[in-house]
């Protein structure tokens, strides 16, 4: 049987795994951090750290190299499964039509519409992290202790100017 890898049970465990870890890691947030004028800032900074945790965690693993392995692992029990549990999209709607229905239908609505765009701007900022991060640790040994790397020198001294490569077919 050749069943699509979402649907592999190994998969599902580690998903079903990292979900659990999520969901208990928002609930005790949620629990220690009491609504503000009746706003759920908890579920708020949930989502806006989820988003940039998440946006962080695919941009450094496709960095790393293809979705095999212990990169997988990694993509579907902590991305699919903690982020997946941690952050709550379900508790935002819930909690915005609360507001609306409660007769704070601005709170509601701003409630809302601030987490999905500020979430995005977070899920960017994690992305731009990931990729700041991944060209730190692939710059030159030198350049990171903030010393300019000695210059290349070539030792091979090439005439071939670039009609030359290019009706040879080298150049690119």
């Amino acid at each position: 049987m050749n069943r699509p890898l979402h649907l592999r049970l190994p998969h599902l465990g580690l998903a079903l795994i990292g979900g659990t870890l999520g969901t208990g890691a928002r609930e005790a947030v949620a629990l220690a951090i009491p609504p503000l004028v009746g706003i759920p800032v908890a579920i708020f900074a949930i989502n806006i750290l989820g988003a940039f945790l998440l946006g962080f965690l695919l941009d450094a693993l496709v960095r790393r190299g293809p979705d095999e392995g212990r990169r997988r692992t990694v993509r579907i029990m902590v991305g699919t499964g903690f982020m997946g549990g941690f952050t709550t999209y379900s508790t935002l709607a819930t909690d915005a039509a609360l507001l609306i229905g409660n007769g704070s239908p601005g709170n509601g609505i701003a409630y809302g519409v601030a987490t999905v765009l500020i979430g995005a701007i977070a899920t960017w900022a994690g992305i731009a992290a990931a990729t700041a991060t991944h060209d730190r640790r692939s710059a030159h040994p030198l350049q990171q202790a903030g010393h300019t790397p000695p210059p290349r020198t070539n030792t091979t001294i090439s005439t071939a100017t670039e009609a030359d490569l290019d009706a040879q077919g080298g150049a690119q």
